[in-house]
């Protein structure tokens, strides 16, 4: 009788999980050649089309890509990667973890593990969140004019609801990447809710002008969420405040971890409308101040947002982000006007961009790829992905931000913007200030 290899049972394994609904992910590392892989890969099990899939996330350095495959695909490509291209595998179940690996010296071994989740997570794709938004969150529902007073949505406001609920999910998995939150922890409470201190009703830290940031460039991640103090996160352009109170919300009474939330409004009627909703309902650790991105006052910050931030205002946003030692940067950027006056047309596309609308729409797509190299160049992992707005478009893209390596020292980053610019023509860009930074400054 042949005897199975380690690989041969960690796939087996993988396969009896996915028949019996126990698998909950795979974990692929340790590249064999980390110029050309990916740095990690990550698997999960989703419906797609009534059939399930493994859908895989490749983590490079400064960005992810998504790949689904059908189960057998899925298995039959794996047989190819593990031990030729990853050293390292991470099987998770609901009955046991297997972990697979080469010691440096000696054959591959599989060693099991006691199960570090015990409930498979949801097949769903892309599933909303909306069991998040229940009742403890119809105080300010109602109060901002979501809900009515019975607590159903209202008709008019069923595409914000939506919308809030889209975006607390994506925030949700940003707080994974950013270490808040485990990936195997509760949709109730964090790891970490207990070693936090509370939060007071009262100003969320020191402003900057009294508490300033040494030199950037020091370290990759600037600081990470630790006892010592709550999370920060400023919302830059809060409006009316539906998503501010929903990422408040999300953390302290969802996942019971203690956050400063700070919503920035330049239109004084809105910051104090908001402002007295949140007192109304003694939101301990939200405030909303009048001011714009450029002007109002901030402590140091764990996540900047900006979402529909206009031309170089969401630019100016990613500048005080980057400054304040921002770990997270998440901007949906609309009304793309800087680079199309300068974008001229390279001749291998020339007769796509005669066209208006085509003109306008690379505009956009270089206006945004710039953000993300600029963002890399400042040690991010970036990703771009759509994001379904009521207030402006239909869609939006969105960008992603993750600090994750250090800043201001990767010139193979610094030439691809220095490149793109050229290719195009484009003299002047309102990040072009992070180009004379430098890792040592």
């Amino acid at each position: 009788m042949t005897k199975r290899g380690p690989e041969q049972q960690l796939l087996e394994h993988l396969s009896a999980s996915l028949q019996d609904r126990t698998f909950v992910r795979l974990i692929l590392s340790r590249p064999a050649h980390p110029e050309h892989n990916p740095e990690k890969i990550f698997a999960r099990c989703v419906d797609l089309r009534d059939a399930p899939h493994l859908s895989f996330t490749f983590r490079f350095p400064t960005k992810d890509i998504t790949k689904n495959m059908s189960l057998a695909a899925g298995i039959d490509w794996l047989k190819e990667q593990i031990g030729r291209d990853f050293r390292s595998a991470l099987l998770c179940t609901t009955r046991r973890d297997w972990q697979l690996a080469w010691p440096k010296s000696g054959e591959c071994r599989i060693v099991a593990h006691q199960p570090s989740v015990t409930q498979a997570p949801s097949r769903e794709h892309d599933r909303a969140r909306q069991e998040i938004l229940e009742a403890t969150a119809q105080d300010w529902l109602r109060a901002l004019g979501v809900t009515d007073a019975t607590g159903k949505v209202r008709e008019r406001m069923a595409d914000k609801y939506r919308q809030i609920n889209r975006y607390i999910e994506i925030f949700s998995h940003l707080a994974i990447d950013c270490g808040w939150r485990s990936p195997g922890s509760s949709e109730r409470a964090s790891v970490e809710a207990s070693e936090r201190p509370s939060v007071e009703a009262s100003r969320c830290g020191q402003d900057e002008n009294a508490a300033p940031l040494p030199t950037l460039g020091r370290s990759p991640l600037q600081r990470s969420p630790s006892t010592a103090a709550p999370l920060t996160i400023a919302d830059m352009g809060s409006g009316k405040g539906c998503l501010t109170f929903g990422i408040w919300h999300l953390f302290q009474r969802v996942w019971r971890i203690p956050v400063c939330v700070i919503g920035v409004e330049e239109r004084k009627d809105l910051a104090t409308s908001t402002l007295k909703v949140a007192r109304e309902i003694r939101a301990a650790g939200l405030e909303f101040r009048q001011g714009t991105i450029d002007s109002v006052a901030l402590p140091r910050v764990d996540a900047l947002i900006a979402l529909h931030a206009c031309n170089t205002a969401t630019d100016h946003a990613i500048l005080r982000g980057i400054d304040r030692g921002a770990r997270l940067i998440l901007t949906a950027p609309c009304c793309h006007k800087e680079l199309r006056p300068q974008l001229k047309h390279p001749p291998t596309l020339a007769s796509v961009l005669k066209h208006g609308v085509m003109e306008e729409r690379m505009a956009e797509w270089v206006t945004d790829g710039l953000r993300a190299l600029f963002l890399e160049w400042a040690g991010y992992r970036t990703k771009i992905f759509e994001f379904v707005s009521t207030e402006h478009t239909a869609k939006n893209l969105m960008i992603s931000a993750v600090r994750a390596t250090e800043p201001f020292s990767s010139g193979k980053v610094r030439e691809r913007i220095v490149e793109l610019k050229s290719f195009f023509g484009i003299q002047q860009h309102a990040l072009d200030a992070l180009l004379e930074r430098s890792h040592d400054s």
